[in-house]
């Protein structure tokens, strides 16, 4: 792990991820991060999300976006997602074994009875030609699953460089 933070500050953090985000959810804690999990009021129970988090966008309209997925039923597929700032949504993850390599791909299996942490070297969302985002503020994330439909959370916008909240409090 030690290497793969440092491997992080070599790329210049890019995202703005600070070092610890990156070590934290390579780490794959995820029991923590379930344990505010709601579902939404008419969002099926069958698929809930928690721990979303958004940083700061470092180059304007531009920014990822991390959620942990917990899929109480049937596998399933996230085929899209949009947030309340608009721009587009596109999934990633590390190409290769290369984790600084990243590939798009159309959509993320959802294991049946599972949990799924998205994380800076894994799979995460790019969000591009967005609007305005400031830390500190809340944009929603509205995910949507080939079986379960529509599910939607929020998530704030942070800045963990500044000392705004991080990963580790949501």
């Amino acid at each position: 792990m030690r290497n793969a933070v440092a491997g992080h500050r070599r790329r210049g953090g890019r995202y703005g991820l600070a070092p610890a985000l990156a070590a934290f959810a390579m780490a794959g804690v995820t029991a923590a991060a379930l344990a505010g999990c709601a579902t939404p009021a008419g969002a099926s129970s069958r698929v809930q999300l928690a721990t979303a988090y958004v940083p700061v966008p470092q180059t304007p309209g531009t920014t990822v976006a991390y959620v942990v997925i917990r899929n109480n039923g049937p596998a399933d597929r996230l085929v899209s997602a949009r947030t309340s700032v608009g721009g587009r949504v596109t999934f990633r993850r590390a190409a290769g074994h290369a984790a600084s390599a990243m590939a798009t791909i159309a959509s993320v299996p959802i294991p049946a009875h599972s949990t799924l942490a998205m994380a800076p070297n894994g799979i995460h969302m790019l969000i591009t030609g967005a609007g305005r985002m400031r830390g500190g503020k809340d944009i929603t994330l509205t995910l949507v699953f080939a079986r379960a439909g529509p599910v939607s959370v929020i998530a704030q916008v942070t800045n963990p460089q500044s000392g705004g909240s991080s990963y580790f409090l949501n």
